[in-house]
């Protein structure tokens, strides 16, 4: 379908026809010239590139170009012709320009190139209009398709599950709390705690950390289903890693192994990471040449290597003797920390790992125990630069072994009395996994901190607008 009124610049530099008339619209990135033309870049988005206008400045009045100046918007009519400068194949003679907004030049942000990520995330509202995030939202929007995409070639339906939540998924506990009361003056019951029955739900309840509970319930129905959707962890983590909202995806499949699971996963994320060589390669060129030189072929390398898969206690044996010095000890029992994982993936595997058979201890509640009592059948994939990328686990199918665990863990069953069912009417074998969005973006982009990889970060103390 083409946009009414205009031609985006993304057609122009790659399928616009010489000696035709054109009009196009965006916002100016450049104007340079001399007394005798005038020669303005024009960026409306849809590329990383931009198209130039070409002012012969005796056929336009002094007033007409006053505020064509960087930031402003505008609409500009004339002919598709060859460039005569280098870096673009066309260029357009303008005709006729019209002036949608000025951008005082004193006070716009963005007037001058070479702004900092820091202060570009002071001005989250404004730094879609620059390359490095142009090029990161174009690249965040083809992962969602290709995500989209994947699962239902696949044959996943996908699941809408509830933000608004009484479960605590991941056992954390760091969650929002959703609530119609009297901050001020909360209704109080006789054991002077604050009495939620009185609240709209009539319990207490919280923005949702995951949608996996709920996506299982869909799986032992639908057979195979997906979530993606957004998710929010109330922890004062102020990292780079780290957001209080950001999306995941999470497929849940009926009569998965844990096998079955680690090869979806690799499979997927080597499609997505395919997707984007093919489709996004101009917006990736630019971030592999201004931010990470050698991120190209670490995409490419992800889909042509077979991943690793490895005992978590083998993982263990490796890092107690690989003589590295860690800010965190590792030893069996302990929870591995981004360096560990860094360390088998980067230095001594040199590829993706998948690690499996976790101790159960930590680890939640829902994954399957294996024979041995001490591990569970967990899986985490790990990728350079990022550390876990993916998590997931084969469920606890039995009513037992599951009730056990939450009892184990002095777990509130009033809430989760309808996960319970799932083991209780008609179980069977499955399982999942959770991929967050920002992360994989992270790789995909190869920007170093997850601020930048979503359009409006909500970290601690930071909920501009």
């Amino acid at each position: 379908m083409k946009t009414p009124g205009r031609t985006k610049v993304a057609e122009l530099l790659s399928l616009g026809q010489e000696g035709t008339e054109v009009t196009v619209k965006g916002w100016v990135r450049t104007k340079r010239g001399n007394k005798n033309v005038a020669f303005v870049a024009v960026n409306d988005g849809s590329t990383i590139g931009n198209i130039q206008l070409v002012f012969d400045l005796q056929n336009f009045s002094e007033q007409q170009l006053k505020g064509v100046a960087t930031g402003a918007c505008l609409r500009a009519t004339g002919t598709l012709v060859a460039s005569q400068g280098s870096g673009q194949r066309v260029e357009i003679q303008v005709a006729d320009v019209e002036l949608y907004g000025a951008a005082d030049p004193d006070v716009y942000p963005l007037q001058k190139k070479g702004h900092t990520l820091e202060f570009l995330r002071e001005i989250a509202h404004l730094r879609p209009r620059t390359n490095t995030f142009g090029a990161v939202l174009r690249i965040r929007h083809a992962m969602a398709f290709a995500i989209h995409k994947y699962f239902n070639d696949n044959g996943f339906l996908y699941l809408h599950t509830p933000i608004v939540t009484a479960s605590d998924a991941e056992g954390a506990g760091a969650m929002f709390r959703v609530t119609t009361l009297d901050a001020k003056n909360p209704p109080v019951g006789k054991d002077g705690e604050v009495d939620f029955t009185e609240d709209f739900f009539g319990r207490e309840t919280s923005l949702t950390v995951s949608g996996q509970l709920e996506g299982e319930l869909g799986a032992m129905a639908l057979g195979e289903v997906y979530t993606f959707g957004p998710t929010f962890r109330a922890e004062n983590s102020n990292t780079p890693r780290h957001l209080a909202e950001f999306w995941m995806i999470e497929p849940e499949m009926a009569f998965y192994e844990i096998k079955d699971n680690m090869d979806l996963a690799e499979d997927f994320i080597k499609s997505l990471v395919q997707y984007a060589l093919e489709r996004c390669m101009d917006d990736l060129k630019f971030l592999n040449d201004m931010y990470d030189n050698e991120l190209i072929s670490r995409l490419q390398s992800v889909c042509s290597t077979e991943f690793v898969r490895l005992d978590y206690s083998e993982g263990v044996k490796i890092l107690e003797q690989s003589g590295q010095k860690f800010e965190f000890p590792v030893r069996w029992g302990v929870d591995l920390q981004s360096e560990h994982e860094r360390y088998l993936v980067e230095k001594h595997f040199k590829k993706p790992v998948i690690l499996t058979n976790y101790p159960r201890d930590i680890k939640a509640f829902y994954m399957k125990q294996n024979d041995d009592g001490k591990t569970v059948r967990a899986m985490d994939v790990l990728f350079p630069k990022i550390g876990e990328i993916i998590g997931g686990s084969q469920r606890e199918e039995s009513l037992e072994k599951l009730q056990a665990r939450i009892d184990e863990l002095k777990m509130d069953t009033k809430t989760l009395w309808w996960y319970l069912d799932t083991r209780r009417f008609g179980t069977a074998p499955h399982s999942g996994f959770g991929l967050g969005f920002e992360r994989l973006l992270q790789f995909v982009t190869g920007m170093s901190n997850i601020r930048d990889v979503i359009p409006f970060p909500r970290t601690p103390k930071n909920v501009e607008f």
